[in-house]
């Protein structure tokens, strides 16, 4: 849906100019660890909201209605990404810090692309494949 709002808004804009965007979200938490965003709101408003307004729901709702996938599966599959995410962010944890040479590694890998301070003939980036 967003998606084919902001091409829309893409070819509006080339022809006519700007365009106004209103994209309307709800924050489930808090602002912080001292608000916890339940002392203004109830949890039946933020759980009314998260089934009829989060985008992953209505998506996932949007799957099963067209036959795609069951709950079960999309569930199947939340488990398996949620348990790669958790072994990556353990590797990465215990991967070794860079060294200094390799901040300036896989960066800057096109001469149109670059990081400010950072030359594209200095940068060192892996050879085209």
């Amino acid at each position: 849906m967003m998606k084919e709002a902001i091409k829309f808004c893409g070819q509006y804009v080339v022809e006519n100019g700007p365009i106004f965007i209103e994209a309307l979200t709800y924050r489930y938490h808090g602002h912080s660890m001292s608000d916890p965003g339940v002392t203004y709101r109830t949890k039946d408003e933020i759980s009314e909201v998260r089934q009829t307004r989060d985008p992953v729901e209505i998506a996932k709702n949007m799957i099963i209605e067209a036959g795609w996938s069951d709950a079960a599966e999309l569930k199947q599959m939340e488990k398996d990404i949620r348990k790669q995410l958790e072994d990556e962010v353990a590797q990465i944890r215990n991967d070794p810090w860079p060294t200094e040479k390799e901040l300036f590694s896989h960066i800057g890998a096109t001469p149109g692309h670059f990081i400010r301070g950072v030359e594209y003939k200095n940068s060192i980036h892996p050879p085209a494949l």
